[in-house]
Formats: C-alpha cells, structure tokens, sequence
C-alpha cells in the first residue's frame, strides 16, 4: 500500500505551539494509514526518543546552513525575544524554500514511481510561506494537501499600542507574502487547502476557494488532558490564565477586570505563564493586596498544566489577537469552561453552549465586560455544570488528534479523486462538501 508523504518541518513532542501541533496531527494519521514522516533536523532527537524510526517512520532534513544564519538574523531583527513574530518568518522564509528543495531531491524518484500516493503538508502554518512542491506534485499528478493554515488576522484597531509593544512592524505590510515566489503556484497546485480559521479563509482569492476545507488546526490528546475524579466546585470560585505574558493576550486587562472579586473572595486566580508583563502582573497584586486571591505560577512544564488547570472551572483568556487557541481545547477537555473575547480563533472554538464570549472593543471596554461576566458567574456558578459538560462533548467529537486524522483521511480521499478527475467531467464533489460543519464558527 503506498504511504503519506507527511511534510511537518516543525514536529516536535518535546515543545508546545507550532511543532506540537505538527508532531501531534502526523503522529495521529500515521497511527491510522501508512505514512513517513519528514522534518527538519532539530526535531531529530526528539522524535527518536518517542520511539520512532529513523529511516523508517521519519527523515530528517539538514537545512542548518541556511536556516541557522536567517533564525540569528531574525533574532537581531525582532529587537527582544518573543517578539516581532512576523519579522521572524518573513525572515526564514528561504530556510522553508531550501527545505522543501532538498525534499523533493530525497523523495522525488520515490514519488515518480508510486511508492506515495498524497503528499500532505503539515507546517508551517503560516500562510505566507509558500511551497515549492506543490507546482511540482500537480505536474506529476501526485494529490497535494496543504496545511491547516492559519494567519491573517488583523490587528484590533483598538490595540494599536499592543501591536507597538510587540513590534510587529511588518504586519502593516503583511500582504507583501502574495509577491513571494511560488505564492500563485501554490494554491493553483495544491488539490486540497485546510483552513483553520474564517480569516485564513477570507485572505484565499475567491476561485481557489472550492477546494478548501475547514478544520481547525488545534486539537487535545484525551490521554493527557482528563477530567480527574475529583473535579469539584470550589469556593471561592477559582479560575486560570494560561499563556504568556504579553500584551496582546491581555494578562493585565484580566487582571484589573477580575481585582475587585479577588479582594472580595469570590474568585481566586492562577495566572500560568512568564514573559515581560510578570514584573507589572506582580506589582499590581502586591500594590492592591492581592497576593492572597492570585498565584503567580511563571513557566509550566505542558505535561503538568492538565492537573494545574483541572484546578479552575474557568479559564479566563482575554486575548485579542489568538490565532488558534489551543489552550481553550486544553480547557474544555478538562471540564473548565472559558470566558474569550469574540475575535480570531477563541472567537470560532467556543459557542454559546461551551463558554463565554465578550465582544471585542477598546481596552476599557473589554475590562468592563469581563468583569461583568465573571461576576455574574460568580453569582450563579451552577450553570458552569452544563457548560462544562457541552465543552467535553465538543472536543471529544471534534478536537481530538484522532477526529483530526479521520477528517484528514477524508481529505486524502478527496484529493486522490479530484487528481484522478482532473481534466475529466467525471469530478462532481466539492471541497466544500466536506466542510465540518460542527466545528464551524457556531
């Protein structure tokens, strides 16, 4: 039977966000059909010790010669660390060219002969990097998967002086990534495009938009994120924040929304996470005589943030510009029910049924309606039960690594159909046939 071609430049167990998101998705589909995985030379290691074969499940590729360079300039760049996210990849953009170059010199003749019937690209995420493969797998008629993708969200116009402090100078430019070489060839090759959000989706020109299909890209693995036996409720009400200290995703705002219950003893706060706010973060509870009702928790291991969280039956995440959100999941696997602001990713993960939305607005706003709704929770925490229970139910049937890999399965299906259509009046499905419906901005 011939395998999945899986492209996850960034797969990584070891970390969390992109590489985690990448590691786990092609873990979850070469546990369901047979696939190789392949990923840059970093992630060697790692990949090894969770017991995969070198050769065999992976390949890693050695792009360090040019990647290496462009990540320290990337670094000079950006000014601090942490910051800057869109002058990094624009930056490493070329190591992403070089990497799918010497992809298609490893596993071209392996691809000519049969040996992979899709090829799937995995990470980046980001839209604005383009592939190389793609032009040349559609003139080979070789199915080619592209993504989840997930980007081009704009920056709330309120939040100008958030988008300063994380010096995201490029994002004013942002549509300069449609100039980039291989932009158009990429959407026009690619059989099948993931998208994970509506903004992903709005930024894809209109006549490549019948083969895109959307998922998004987070997901939880149920064997690490369940509900222990002892998840009771507890008073005061307790609640978290897990993320880091940045402006963007609003730690401070939460902060001054929820000080008034914290000095009352209604609601205590965990706030998990480090990065240059803590110093103000700390301040502010030391100054208003909060160190009794906030535990400032700095930087967690991911493997112990499951019993950590399983502490709170909400998590409180005020972010304004969240891509995807997969700490939200993270939540609503283990029963506690979030309270976002409506924008982005946490806007499309969380209903009226699993959690709280607070509509987007200027940041007087945004602190004057989260304090609102966490005092009517903690006026009526009964309704946390329901809506515990719906938050569960949502990701068990929809955001879970193995439901991911069977949508993607589907996709593969898809993709082999449409290849062998193409040019034949023979194709009468479309993308948007397999669209998730259950997972889609409810």
């Amino acid at each position: 039977m011939s395998k999945a071609l899986l492209l996850a430049e960034a797969a990584n167990p070891e970390w969390t966000s992109v590489p985690l998101i990448g590691w786990s998705l092609a873990k979850a589909i070469s546990e369901r059909r047979p696939a190789h995985i392949v990923t840059q030379i970093r992630n060697r290691d790692a990949l090894l010790r969770a017991g995969l074969g070198e050769g065999t499940d992976f390949t890693a590729i050695d792009t360090e010669k040019v990647a290496g360079p462009l990540w320290r300039l990337a670094n000079v760049l950006r000014g601090a660390p942490g910051v800057g996210w869109t002058t990094v990849s624009a930056v490493t953009t070329a190591s992403y060219y070089y990497f799918e170059w010497l992809v298609w010199k490893r596993f071209a003749t392996g691809l000519l002969e049969g040996e992979y019937d899709v090829v799937h690209r995995i990470t980046p995420l980001s839209p604005t990097i383009p592939s190389i493969l793609a032009r040349l797998c559609a003139r080979a008629s070789i199915p080619f998967v592209l993504g989840p993708l997930n980007g081009g969200v704009p920056w709330p116009r309120e939040f100008t002086a958030a988008r300063i402090q994380e010096r995201e100078w490029l994002s004013y430019v942002r549509d300069a990534y449609k100039l980039l070489p291989a932009y158009r060839s990429t959407l026009s090759g690619a059989t099948a495009i993931v998208v994970g959000s509506r903004w992903t989706l709005g930024a894809i020109p209109t006549r490549y938009r019948d083969k895109c299909i959307y998922i998004p890209e987070n997901a939880v693995d149920p064997q690490e994120f369940s509900v222990p036996e002892s998840h009771e409720q507890s008073s005061p009400l307790r609640a978290c924040f897990v993320g880091r200290l940045v402006p963007y995703k609003g730690p401070d705002m939460l902060l001054e929304a929820v000080a008034p219950l914290i000095a009352a003893g209604r609601l205590h706060l965990d706030i998990v996470g480090d990065g240059p706010l803590m110093a103000g973060l700390s301040a502010f509870v030391r100054d208003n005589g909060l160190a009794s009702g906030v535990t400032l928790h700095g930087w967690v291991e991911h493997r112990r943030l499951p019993a950590l969280m399983s502490k709170s039956q909400l998590l409180l995440f005020p972010s304004i510009r969240e891509f995807g959100g997969g700490v939200i999941l993270e939540a609503m696997a283990l029963g506690v029910v979030p309270v976002v602001v409506d924008y982005a990713g946490p806007g499309e993960l969380v209903t009226g049924a699993s959690g709280f939305k607070i509509a987007m607005g200027p940041r007087a706003a945004i602190v004057e309606r989260l304090r609102a709704v966490v005092g009517q929770i903690c006026d009526n925490p009964e309704q946390l039960a329901q809506k515990a229970l719906a938050c569960r139910s949502r990701v068990t049937n929809l955001f879970t690594w193995d439901a991911k890999a069977t949508q993607i399965l589907e996709i593969y299906d898809w993709a082999r159909r449409a290849t062998a259509a193409r040019g034949t009046e023979v194709m009468q499905l479309s993308a948007p046939e397999l669209d998730y419906a259950g997972a889609r901005f409810a």
